[in-house]
């Protein structure tokens, strides 16, 4: 157990447990598959776990600072369980990570992480589920082309978001049949500031295993480096940023295999309160340059697993939406779609930096990296959407589904 506890970054869920309010804490990378509640009591100690203080201290700091007092065997025995459950940074953590990334290299392929949860884990009710959310569509109304160079696809579930995946992928069918490679950019929803995250790994789908372009990977690690590629790849396991858009990239291609470059893409937080400049950033002018000239070899198509806002009280916000706000919401997803649609990554960005993302625009990063890659373009808006994010519908996730010529 760690003399002086220094919490790892974790997802914090607010929670009632048994009639009490707290915390429910998750490790975001899995690696012990338990979640800790902790009372509404405890939840200040959490905050000075940060490896200065032993449990004395941390004990000490809470009667001086806020007036609280915890029991010593209180106070160690959450300490114990956090360790436990590999929620802190220390040895026993770092053991369990390098073991799971051991695994993950090492096994013959990534498999499908959120197979019968988000979709069905057989090939033939995978295929029926998604044929449904394309029955809606009539294809007297979808062009057939190959001319679409690149996707804009949600990355929320499919019970939610299964119309507007199945609106740009059946629009982008034609070009992803064509598509010698397909480059995917997701979000690394646990991602460091900007950081581009590969892997050699290759990724399954309920239809079979699509091989990794590893010469695509080899030049993406030459123009940014391998510690800083590779550093946070263990994200890739359990991501579904990527995974949600292969599945529906290898259903149109009707189970046939194609080379893939997944890569994700970190948070840019650092950017939208105005610390940096992503046109200065130097990992992602590399990767930017490096994708413009793989996109000139070959037929590739290039795709961005994003969704768009994320508001109201499920995500902090202090009132739900009401018709009005939804409206304005509304308003401000047209003027980055407006962007998206003409391939202007300046524009998409100001948009968002202006307000420090007060929507909160998750996919921004692989959004904005597209369109620099594609520098210009004439794309098409297949579906727009707001999906409930709690049970009173107080709280939305819009996505939206482009494709671009």
């Amino acid at each position: 157990m760690s003399l002086r506890p220094k919490l790892r970054g974790l997802r914090v869920h607010p929670v009632a447990h048994n009639g009490q309010q707290g915390v429910l804490l998750e490790d975001p990378l899995g690696l012990s598959g338990h979640m800790i509640f902790v009372p509404q009591t405890l939840a200040p100690a959490l905050a000075l776990m940060d490896g200065t203080r032993d449990a004395r201290g941390i004990q000490a700091a809470l009667q001086l600072r806020v007036g609280l007092y915890i029991p010593g065997h209180v106070l160690e025995q959450l300490i114990q369980s956090l360790d436990q459950a590999l929620m802190l940074e220390n040895d026993r953590f770092h053991q369990a990570r390098d073991a799971a990334l051991r695994a993950y290299r090492e096994a013959p392929y990534r498999p499908p992480s959120h197979a019968g949860a988000v979709y069905p884990d057989n090939a033939d009710a995978l295929d029926q589920a998604l044929e449904a959310y394309r029955a809606q569509f009539n294809p007297a109304l979808t062009p057939a082309t190959e001319a679409f160079r690149a996707v804009i696809s949600p990355h929320i579930d499919y019970q939610r978001g299964g119309p507007v995946y199945a609106g740009v992928w059946t629009h982008a069918a034609e070009a992803a049949r064509q598509a010698q490679r397909v480059i995917v950019l997701g979000t690394d929803h646990n991602g460091d500031f900007g950081t581009v995250t590969l892997t050699r790994q290759n990724y399954a789908t309920p239809y079979g295993v699509l091989p990794t372009d590893q010469e695509v990977v080899q030049a993406l690690v030459d123009a940014i480096g391998e510690e800083e590629a590779f550093r946070e790849e263990l994200h890739h396991r359990k991501e579904h940023s990527i995974e949600l858009a292969l599945v529906w990239l290898h259903h149109v291609r009707r189970g046939k295999p194609v080379k893939v470059v997944p890569i994700l893409l970190g948070s840019f937080a650092h950017f939208t309160s105005g610390e940096a400049d992503p046109t200065e950033d130097a990992r992602l002018n590399a990767t930017v340059r490096v994708l413009q000239e793989v996109m000139q070899d070959g037929p590739t198509l290039l795709v961005a697993g994003a969704d768009l806002a994320h508001v109201g009280p499920a995500f902090g916000d202090p009132r739900p939406l009401d018709l009005a706000a939804k409206a304005q919401l509304r308003a401000a997803d047209e003027q980055l779609i407006q962007a998206m649609l003409k391939g202007d990554a300046e524009q998409f960005y100001q948009a968002i930096a202006a307000v420090r993302d007060r929507y909160r625009i998750c996919g921004l990063p692989p959004i904005y990296v597209l369109l620099r890659v594609l520098n210009g373009g004439a794309g098409i808006l297949t579906g727009y959407d707001q999906c409930p994010a709690d049970e009173q519908q107080s709280s939305v996730v819009s996505i939206c589904g482009v494709a671009i010529a």
